[in-house]
């Protein structure tokens, strides 16, 4: 009786230390991929056009740095499985010139709403938090593709 149950807390956790270390592996895949630097396209599914907003994940740090057409922003990111979330985020504060400016606050709404993410062939789209609706599409750049 003694060594069923001694058997049956070894499998019990090997199960969970197994799906643990399977977890592991999945988020580590997943923020090697999304590192890189990305140029965001649309925002609430308006095109950005030319106002050249930036993100660059790093994954060896989890960090996150770039620029909103007018002025700078880092800050951290984290990543389990599909849940993407900014935090910690600071921004310059120059002045900037409309319509880059409208541009620069939907974009950190977008950023500071990030929930989820999917993440296919070079284009990465973030999804809000509440609602699950999509917030912003970016590209990765050329270079950087995988």
């Amino acid at each position: 009786m003694k060594t069923r149950i001694l058997l049956s807390l070894c499998i019990i956790a090997l199960v969970f230390t197994s799906c643990d270390e399977t977890k592991k592996v999945i988020d580590t895949v997943g923020n090697v991929q999304l590192s890189g630097t990305y140029v965001v396209e649309t925002i609430d599914g308006v095109a950005t056009h030319a106002t050249n907003i930036v993100i660059t994940l790093a994954a060896l740090d989890k960090s996150v740095r770039g620029n909103t057409g007018c002025n700078s922003f880092f800050g951290n990111y984290g990543l389990d499985l599909y849940a993407l979330s900014f935090n910690d985020i600071a921004v310059t504060e120059m002045a900037c010139e409309e319509p880059i400016h409208t541009k620069e606050q939907k974009f950190l709404t977008a950023i500071y709403d990030t929930g989820s993410y999917t993440y296919d062939k070079g284009v990465l789209k973030l999804f809000s938090k509440t609602d699950r609706s999509q917030l912003l599409t970016a590209q990765k750049e050329k270079n950087e593709e995988n």
